[in-house]
């Protein structure tokens, strides 16, 4: 079943809320056991990815969806399929929630790659930049932000799943937050979290938008443990791989 077209009620106590559930995909090898970096297109969620979106599953049990959308890379799909396993929902495609794309890293150390994708987003704001040397992230917000609009003013849902990506849900929370660009480096985005994002959207247009709940993993609540970004556990599993291969 894809989405209804029937109009949909606003959250209820509200005129025109709706909600949606941000997730990121469950964790993925981005990295061979030699190292070497797997191409990001083809790359699926390894065994603790499937168990954290089974646990996703899990925690959005009691929540009527009647809309899910992923960016249609295998690790989104996959993670989307588990997350809602059990329902009669199909996800759509929406390409343009695709995630941030890198330049070639050939010749660089493995530090400066390191470096370049943990904390790249703390620069995201100052004119030109990109990400490790690939796409600007002025033209990736606008991409993703201008597609996020045009979901939350389409007819027929009151709660929506997108499942995307870490680059993909800074964007939407910096638009969200009001902070733009400038903000995207500090939401974390742990693999397998969601994110709350309510939006009020009266006679056609978004009125107002907060967040009600951000990064919030159902395995290990608290984070208890989980001291690294999200991109420094990145290339920390990659160190794992990499020893226990």
């Amino acid at each position: 079943m894809t989405r209804s077209n029937k109009i949909a009620d606003p959250l209820p106590g509200t005129a025109g809320r709706r909600r949606i559930y941000l997730v990121r995909h469950g964790e993925v090898a981005y990295f061979d056991r030699d190292g070497q970096v797997v191409h990001p297109k083809y790359v699926k969620l390894t065994e603790d990815g499937q168990a954290q979106a089974r646990a996703m599953n899990a925690m959005l049990t009691n929540v009527p969806l009647d809309r899910a959308i992923t960016s249609g890379l295998p690790r989104t799909m996959e993670t989307a399929a588990l997350a809602l396993a059990g329902r009669d929902l199909t996800p759509e495609t929406r390409e343009d929630l695709k995630e941030i794309k890198s330049g070639n890293n050939r010749g660089k150390s493995i530090e400066q790659v390191e470096a370049e994708f943990a904390y790249g987003m703390e620069g995201a704001a100052v004119p030109g930049a990109r990400f490790a040397g690939g796409d600007l992230y002025a033209d990736f917000y606008a991409r993703v932000t201008t597609e996020f609009e045009r979901i939350l003013l389409e007819p027929g849902w009151t709660r929506l799943l997108i499942v995307a990506h870490e680059g993909t849900n800074r964007m939407i929370l910096g638009w969200t937050s009001g902070g733009g660009l400038a903000a995207v480096g500090a939401f974390e985005q742990d693999p397998c979290c969601v994110n709350v994002i309510d939006v009020d959207v009266v006679d056609g247009a978004i009125e107002r938008k907060f967040i009600k709940l951000m990064n919030a993993t159902p395995v290990n609540h608290a984070k208890h443990g989980n001291y690294l970004s999200s991109m420094e556990q990145v290339f920390a599993l990659r160190r794992r791989m990499m020893a226990a291969g």
